[in-house]
This record gives C-alpha cells, structure tokens and sequence, in this order.
C-alpha cells in the first residue's frame, strides 16, 4: 500500500513492515523502513535543521501499477518504488544513483527479478530482543569509486572492494557516510556496530542489533557539492583557534612539571615556533580522579601561567576509564554513571589497574566529569583537552557484552565518541569559551560539530604505516572530518639515534606540515628510568621526542619545516574557515578539486591541501626523487621548502620528475 500524506513524503506499508521516504535537504532523501509498529524517533546524526523544500521542488506520484508503482522527486533526486517496494534513487538526467539489490521472483515488473528470494530490506529477528539484525542491500556498478567512510588503517583510498566494520577501535574510526563516483554521497544514519561491504556483485550495509534502517542520500554534480551537502545536515566544525593553526609538541610522556617546561623554555630559546604542548596520560594520582598528581605536578597554575607567558597552551589527556580506587568510583557507581557489561564482573581495560569507563552516552555522566575537569584544569587556564580512549578502547572488543545508558552497544555503540566530545564541548562553551578544539581518538558522524580534532591512533612507526596514513587522513576528510592529525614519526616505538628512523621521521615530518593540524609524538626508544613509585609513575617514559634530538642534519629540517608552517599560518586560517563555513576537508583526494580530470580519481599519493598546494609525499625510504602528475584545469609552479613558488610555470596534465633530497618533500603551488 502507498500513500503520500500532504504530499510531502512517500509511505509503503507491506506487511508488518513501513517504508518512509522523505526529502531532508536540497536533493536528498532519508529513507527509513522499520518493522516495528512505529518507526523510532532517533535523528542520531542528522542533527542539523533542514529548510522546508519549496513546494515546486517536491512531487509525489503513485500509480499502483507498471515498472514505478510510486514516486517521490526532490529537485535533482527522484526515489523510485515498484509495485513491491523495491526502491531505485535517480537524478535529473535519469541516472542510476542507487538502486536496491533484491532477487524476489514475485516482483514481476523487476528485469531481475528471481527465484534467490534475497530481501533487499531484510529484519532478521534477534532471538529473545526486541530488535533486529538489518542488512540493506544494493546493486553493485563495477567501475564506481568510493570514497570517505572514516579512518581505517589500510593504504587503499578507493573503498571498492573493501570490508569495513562498522565499529570503534584503537586507530579505527568509522564514519558512514561515503562518496561515490557517481554522483551521490550516502550515509548509513545508523550508530550500531555492523559492517559495511563494497562488493563487485552487491553492496550491503549491516547493523547487528537495531530497531530501524535510516539512510540518508544526496545527488551532486561535483564530490564538493556532495561533502557541503552533508555539512549542511550533520553539521561542520566550529572555527579553530588560533593555537590549533601552528606546532604542537607532544611525547609519552613528560613526567613532572619541571620537563614540560624545560622543553618549552628551549624551544623559545630557539626561536622554534609551538602552540600547544602536551601533559599525556598517567599524570593523576589514579585514573579517574582527573587533577593534577601533586607528587609530579607541584603548582600547576603556575606552569600554566609561565607556557601562557611563551604564548604556549597546555592540552591535558583525558581518560573515560575509572579506577576502583579513584576518589570518585564509589559516587560514579551509586548513581549509574559508569558503562554495565552483560556478562562477567565490571572490567573494561585492564593493565596495570582495573578500570571501567564513564558512561558518555548519559547526560548526568557527561555532567559529572566536566564539572571535575573544570575544577582541576579548565579553571586554572587549560583550554585544550586531549579525549584518549573515545571509542572506547576494551581489552577484549566484545561489542555484544557492553550496554551503555542509551542502550546495547551493539545498538548504539558508535555514538560513544561523539557525546565523549559534546561533553567537553558543550562545557566549554557554556564556560564562555568561544572558539573549541579537543583532540579525540575516535569519531563518528557529527562528531565535528564538537570541535573534535581526529588523530590517527596508535600507529606503528613504520613505512607502511605511513603509506595508510594519507588514506586514512582524506578518506576521513571525505567522511566529514576535517580536522584531522596523525602522530608525527609514529606511535610505536622508533629510535631517534637510528639512522633508518630519522629518515623516516623526516618525511612524517615534511608531511604533517600539510596536514590539517601539525603535531609531534610518539613512545620513542628506549624507555627512560621510574621517577617515583606512586600515582601514574608506572607508565615509564619514552626517550626524548623533540626536534633536537635527532641530530643535526634532522633538525635543520625541521626547523626550516618548523618555520614554513609559520609562514603559511594566514593560509591555514582561511582553509580552517572553509571548513567551518563549507564542511569542506582540509587535505583532499586531487579530484576533490578538479573533477573533471579523469586521472584525478586514481591519484591516490598526491593530494590537495586547501585548494591551493598539491603535496606530493615521499612514502618509501631512500627514495630522492618522485613522478608527480599535475592536475589538468590549472597551471603550477613548485613550492620551496621556504615558502615561494620558484621555476617556470607548469601546464596541468603534465608529469614532472621533481628531485627530493632528505630536506625537501615535493609540492606545487596552484597559479
């Protein structure tokens, strides 16, 4: 049965289940189908207020018979049903944009129709729940690219083939709105942990425990109409600060209040720029007490004060994990404001202590800990915090046995991240703080309305580790993060008197300069000795992580990188207020901005930086030179490691060999 109340949205109802589908912005649809007697309230992502569409914008047709037995058109999009529901999404010209994968011999006006009876919408019912396990399926075009989906730790940036969970994890951070080559962006509205495949045959969306299927899908002409679209119905980061434009310098981890600032007063000495640096993780007296560890951290208000007076800020971890011997376990406990698990006694990370995370996902929880933050650092001047374990990090990723305040994880547990971020964020603003940034391990879709800064996790330092870096960070982009930073050099180990590693530490190094934001860290060999034996003392040290102790030949590079950043500081403004304004990505795959260069698609180790630098970096080791193809529809000249374009002007569509000795990393500025 089809209806088409007031005309302004198509309904299907077929047995127990209802299809709606609905215009929710310029050219764009959410369909949403449920099995239930009502389809649930959640907006989950699509957060944004959405405009009325004009009335001459908006059509709806039903028929009951032939090929389209109903039909709903919003400007460019049209949504198309058969008589049992099948849905086909078009654009103007009548090109295929979506179109559901079933093989249901009883739909006769299907051309593919078949005896598989494969649902495209299939609820498989979860014993003993009162949910659903979803899978939505698609057709699949062979030569479509994909692209977006949030940060996985793989090289490859088009998404075809892939088999992507739908699930947070330490250096994995799923975001499912994807991009595709043919002229639409889809996001999957859903917050369970599922899977998603980009099958040659088929393309199929999961969610393992859910009450609803929720999509949403937007025609565009170009990747960028597509991408603002999606900022327009999620949501864009706020502007950045201005400390989050320059250096942040970061290690594991500085050990008392006297290192901190001895790194900061010889960077000044220097004449080495930095904005923030970093007090990592294990400074408190017990995970969960969020304050300073008096022991290490003797008069942290007059640290502060003095990085303040070096035009410094000071970022501070964070953790979501509770220790029982914290001073606010007990009081945390009693009032329900820490996660449950099913099965086994309350035990989420265990090391050195045991601990379980606070609930992010209640609002009385995400109260709770700001109220302490703001006591113990937001008060005495931090500004800046660093949102560790956001996913959040389990020592056994047993999605099935958590259960958070808004529900099971498996039905919600991706929304974590982002109310981990609306705590800070909403906390800080209503402190009166104008302008927010919070680094952030894991994000999913609108965590950037919350001024949440991605970074990379917990990477391996290593050349292959590397390589998947710049995938990850544009795909990210693509998927609605802009702002994004990944661990310079690497997180895993790596020695600063090894000759191999400086190398590759140089060319991290080269790169993070054209990354959205600029920062060092890392847990560099070998490990320095205990200072203490109390509080977070048993987290040692890793060596030292600053620009100076890798040797001379490495630190006139860096410094000279150290200086280009600052130089192009103005530029990195304007292309941060893109992001806020458009939703556009900081770095961006080539044909983000020429579109129409048919190469442009398959560029996957050069990329754009604003609209303005195409950075081509150097990935292998050894390697001194490198082919850079330059995009058609401009011209260009290379850009120095000091900051000016320099030799002739070059036409796009060319493909130049450009030198790269170990001090320079190739990039061409547009005309």
């Amino acid at each position: 049965m089809f209806d088409a109340p007031e005309k302004k949205y198509l309904l299907y109802k077929h047995e127990y289940e209802t299809l709606r589908i609905e215009p929710w912005g310029p050219n764009a649809f959410r369909v949403r189908a449920t099995q239930e007697p009502t389809l649930p309230p959640d907006d989950w992502a699509l957060t944004e207020p959405v405009p009325e569409p004009e009335a001459d914008h908006v059509s709806v047709k039903i028929t009951n018979e032939g090929t389209t037995a109903a039909s709903i058109t919003n400007g460019t999009i049209t949504a198309s049903l058969s008589r049992l529901g099948k849905l086909t999404i078009t654009n103007a010209a009548g090109k295929i944009l979506l179109e559901e994968y079933s093989r249901n011999r009883m739909d006769v006006t299907d051309p593919k129709c078949s005896a598989l009876r494969i649902s495209a919408r299939e609820f498989r019912g979860r014993l003993g729940s009162d949910s659903w396990h979803l899978t939505a399926r698609f057709e699949s075009e062979v030569t479509e690219q994909i692209f977006g989906m949030g940060q996985y730790q793989q090289p490859m940036l088009d998404l075809k083939g892939s088999d992507l969970e739908l699930a947070q994890r330490n250096s994995q951070a799923s975001i499912p709105f994807a991009v595709s080559s043919n002229g639409y962006g889809f996001l999957w509205n859903n917050p369970a942990v599922g899977r998603a495949v980009f099958g040659r045959n088929v393309t199929t969306f999961e969610a393992l425990s859910t009450r609803a299927l929720d999509y949403w899908v937007v025609a565009g002409d170009t990747p960028a109409e597509i991408v603002r679209a999606y900022g327009k119905v999620v949501g864009t980061p706020p502007e950045m600060p201005e400390y989050g434009l320059g250096f942040w310098q970061c290690k594991l981890r500085y050990q008392t209040q006297e290192e901190i600032l001895g790194v900061a007063r010889e960077h000044k000495r220097r004449g080495l720029p930095m904005d923030v640096i970093v007090v990592d993780y294990f400074h408190w007296p017990a995970e969960g007490d969020w304050r300073f560890d008096p022991t290490f951290w003797p008069d942290p208000d007059a640290m502060i004060q003095e990085l303040k007076s070096l035009n410094i800020e000071l970022m501070v971890s964070i953790w979501p994990t509770v220790d029982r011997k914290s001073e606010n376990f007990a009081e945390m406990l009693s009032k329900g404001l820490l996660i449950r698990q099913d099965r086994g006694s309350s035990l989420a990370m265990e090391g050195e202590t045991s601990t379980i995370h606070f609930d992010a996902t209640h609002p009385e929880a995400r109260k709770f800990i700001w109220e302490k933050v703001k006591k113990n650092y937001y008060d005495k001047g931090v500004k800046i915090f660093w949102l560790d374990e956001a996913e959040p990090e389990y020592t056994h990723y047993d999605f099935d046995n958590w259960r958070y305040h808004a529900g099971p994880n498996l039905m919600v547990g991706n929304l974590f991240p982002v109310r981990y971020s609306q705590a800070f964020y909403e906390g800080m603003k209503s402190a009166g703080q104008e302008r927010v940034v919070n680094l952030v391990r894991c994000a999913w879709a609108g965590s950037q309305k919350y001024g949440a800064l991605l970074w990379s996790g917990d990477i391996a330092s290593s050349w292959s580790s590397l390589r998947s870096q710049v995938s990850a960070g544009l795909n990210a982009g693509m998927a609605g993060m802009a702002w994004w930073t990944t661990d310079i050099g690497g997180f895993h180990g790596g020695d600063p008197r090894d000759e191999g590693f400086r190398e590759l530490f140089v060319r991290w190094f080269q790169w993070g300069v054209f990354c959205p934001v600029f920062r060092l860290h890392g847990d560099r060999e070998p490990q320095q000795k205990r200072l203490g034996h109390t509080g977070g003392s048993h987290c040692l040290s890793g060596a030292p992580n600053e620009v100076w102790v890798y040797g001379e030949e490495v630190y006139g590079i860096c410094k000279k990188y150290l200086e280009l950043r600052e130089k192009m500081r103005g530029y990195v403004r304007d292309v941060m207020n893109a992001a806020h304004v458009h939703g556009d990505p900081v770095i961006r795959p080539v044909f983000y901005e020429f579109p129409g260069d048919r190469k442009a698609w398959s560029m996957t180790q050069e990329y754009m930086f604003g609209s303005k630098y195409l950075v081509a970096p150097i990935l292998e080791p050894g390697q001194r030179e490198r082919s850079v193809l330059l995009p058609v529809g401009a011209q260009w000249r290379q850009f120095s490691a000091e900051g000016d374009a320099q030799g002739d002007i070059l036409e796009g569509g060319m493909t130049v060999e450009v030198a790269a000795p170990l001090g320079y990393t190739p990039v061409f500025e547009r005309q």
